[in-house]
């Protein structure tokens, strides 16, 4: 079955969501650290047919990539030599933290649980993927 892939890469941790095989909704996976994300990504390679990943891209309000783009650039080209054959496509990610918190909030997310970085990651993932199924489909 056909996954998209999405992906909110940050200097510690990653955020990975997947996609249904119809591509029609993505759910949160996993949040991994940065160091182990290719390692990651390899072995739900080898049990699910990744067709895509779709990666926040951080970009200022004047539409110039933010500082943190410099590091989503080291790991896009780490990504492309690990998955030549995987084609990637970069996702504004403004905003994707607070849609995070909106919605942990809006799902009834205690407060205690809302503070995990990890969880905010992993949702960013997820609406990041999301933005891009709708979008195309």
């Amino acid at each position: 079955m056909d996954r998209i892939i999405g992906i909110d890469y940050g200097r510690k941790r990653v955020g990975v969501a997947a996609s249904d095989p119809l591509g029609i909704f993505a759910s949160a996976l996993d949040t991994v650290q940065s160091a182990k994300i290719i390692e990651y990504l390899k072995k739900y390679a080898e049990n699910e047919n990744v067709v895509r990943f779709v990666v926040g891209y951080p970009i200022n309000m004047n539409g110039a990539p933010s500082e943190a783009a410099k590091d989503v650039d080291i790991f896009l080209k780490h990504l492309a030599k690990a998955f030549p054959d995987i084609p990637v496509t970069l996702e504004d990610e403004r905003f994707t933290s607070v849609l995070a918190h909106r919605a942990m909030i809006d799902g009834g997310m205690k407060k205690q649980d809302r503070m995990k970085k990890e969880s905010v990651d992993k949702i960013s993932a997820t609406i990041i993927l999301q933005s891009y199924l709708d979008r195309t489909k």
